[in-house]
């Protein structure tokens, strides 16, 4: 009988280009790793990427990665843990060569894979940057050749988790359940901190640790299981709750799809194994999809803004006159996007003349940058003395920058080169999966039975439930959990569809669909379009959606007071 392989310990020290640089060594020193992952990428990220590749072909790569791995390559080696970072962007060959030149630099012996074939920009003209988002076999592959170091371009977040467990149990690609079991286990790290009490509703029951939370990692087992926990003595917090909030981070309904699972977290269950120890199991999972998700990041056209400041008494009457001011300045030549929003951070008899003032932003977009740029901010100077009482802007105007436009697409499966670039140099082509299934959504379960009658007292929905919330492309997602069985018998009736509408006016005249996941004692609102172009379009005040959840926790409902 073969003895099983042992568990493997994933830690994460990145969830985003620009979390905090010691991270990578903190990670290294702080306790035992046998693999060490770092999330650099974003929708945004690749525009930020694309254009500086525009600016230097050989950029387009994470460079906050080639810093850390400076101080900490020796480390890494001495310590015999394994990196894999998607910090390749754009130029994922281009990072793994600049690696093995630092290398030899400074005397590691390193050997370095990376995987190619998410580039499809020459597919799609007019665009940016073009990626298909890979799944993990490529990373196992590399890892299974002896590579010290993987860097790819797009790749899933979870690919980075799941590819190194595929690598470690040896898993093929219609072990479902297990890759599942990694991908919940890889979507919970992706984030760093947000696993370890960062963002989190409930954080004021942090302490002082999460003045400076430790980042997350997955003890792994052969059958997809695994615990999530961080190093002994880091900051930060780990439990079934923000394991939860991780859980419902920019996701939708109950299949979660990728390019290797399909993940079903309807199915997932959480325990408290300990102090920060949390088991997640049960997870089963179904054939991938057919397709391949695409990111299309293209140049919309150029954005200015100006925010007017706006004191005292007759802010309705000021912010009108300012407005029908810039109109008539801008009449010859209009912009072809003008948003207003009149912000009321005023109250009456004030004790500060902040707190007596209100914000007028204005938001302007067009394809000409002169159309947004001197022609606006001349117009919002000019009225300097020849407009409102007590004038002024928060800061002056600049000349127009450019923003950009996302879109999502799909491809089939068969139609990328998924290619793993192995460290003596040779390349293998990752074959799509064997069995794919078309994605549907999961029926919404039988709501629990309802809490009897009684007593309720009009107060904030955020006593009660948690919330986090967050962007894909031009939607958002908002997920909403309870601690309690029976808190969750109250929410899923309480908080339907229409409910949400109420809460949230923006979303009134935009579709909401609902998501239950029952296991989670959680339901998951996918919001279409509130964020326009996505975030590099920057449509709303919050353009990933990032606080969406804590203003739905601020609102005001009617709640049982045997809850409260």
């Amino acid at each position: 009988m073969t003895a099983a392989a042992p568990p493997l310990r994933i830690g994460n020290a990145s969830g985003f280009y620009g979390d905090r640089f010691d991270a990578m060594r903190e990670m290294l020193t702080g306790g035992d790793l046998d693999v060490l992952t770092g999330d650099y990428l974003a929708e945004l990220t690749m525009l930020i990427l694309g254009r500086d590749r525009l600016k230097d072909p050989s950029a387009g790569y994470a460079r906050t990665f080639l810093r850390q791995l400076e101080q900490c390559l020796g480390l890494a080696h001495e310590r015999r843990v394994r990196i894999v970072s998607n910090a390749g962007g754009l130029n994922p060959a281009g990072l793994a060569d600049r690696i093995r030149k630092l290398a030899d630099r400074i005397g590691v012996p390193l050997r370095v894979a990376h995987v190619e074939g998410d580039d499809l920009t020459g597919a799609h003209p007019g665009t940016l940057a073009a990626h298909a988002y890979l799944g993990g076999f490529g990373i196992a592959a590399c890892l299974r050749a002896g590579a010290d170091v993987v860097v790819t371009g797009r790749v899933t977040d979870a690919a980075l988790v799941s590819g190194p467990a595929a690598a470690h149990f040896g898993w093929s690609a219609d072990d479902h359940d297990r890759l599942a079991g990694a991908v919940v286990a890889g979507h919970v790290l992706e984030c760093g901190t947000q696993a370890t009490g960062g963002n989190y509703a409930f954080f004021t029951e942090g302490g002082p640790g999460l003045r400076r939370p430790g980042f997350p990692l997955a003890e792994i087992h052969e059958d997809g299981t695994c615990v999530i926990t961080k190093h002994p003595g880091t900051g930060g917090f780990v439990d079934v709750g923000t394991v939860t909030a991780q859980l419902l981070y920019e996701t939708g309904g109950a299949r979660y799809a990728g390019p290797d699972v399909t993940a079903r977290l309807d199915t997932v269950r959480l325990s408290q194994e300990g102090p920060d120890r949390v088991r997640v199991d049960g997870v089963r999972g179904e054939a991938p999809p057919p397709t391949l998700k695409v990111g299309l990041n293209r140049l919309g056209g150029f954005r200015n803004e100006v925010t007017f400041v706006l004191t005292g008494l007759d802010i309705e009457a000021k912010a009108a006159l300012v407005r029908q001011q810039m109109t008539d300045a801008l009449a010859t030549s209009p912009p072809a996007e003008v948003r207003w929003d009149l912000v009321r951070t005023d109250r009456p008899d004030a004790p500060t003349e902040e707190t007596a003032s209100a914000l007028l932003r204005l938001v302007a977009r067009d394809p000409d940058q002169a159309v947004v740029g001197r022609a606006l901010s001349g117009a919002a100077v000019e009225l300097a003395l020849a407009s409102i009482p007590g004038f002024h802007v928060t800061a002056p105007p600049g000349k127009g920058s450019p923003y950009g436009v996302f879109e999502a697409a799909q491809v089939a499966q068969g139609a990328v080169e998924h290619v793993a670039v192995l460290p003596d140099g040779s390349r293998v082509r990752v074959p799509p999966p064997g069995s794919t299934r078309d994605l549907v959504d999961v029926p919404e379960p039988e709501p629990p039975a309802p809490l009897p009658g009684g007593p309720t007292r009009r107060a904030p929905l955020g006593l009660v439930a948690g919330a986090r919330s967050g962007d894909k492309g031009g939607d958002a997602n908002v997920g909403v959990w309870v601690r309690s069985e029976h808190t969750w018998r109250w929410l899923a009736h309480e908080l339907t569809v229409e409910r949400f509408r109420e809460l949230v006016p923006e979303t009134r005249e935009l579709p909401v669909v609902r998501h239950a996941l029952p296991r989670l004692r959680a339901l998951n609102f996918v919001v279409g379009g509130i964020l326009g172009a996505g975030v590099a379009a920057q449509h709303r005040f919050d353009p990933q959606a990032k606080a969406l959840g804590e203003w739905l926790r601020s609102r005001h409902l009617d709640i049982p007071e045997a809850l409260l």
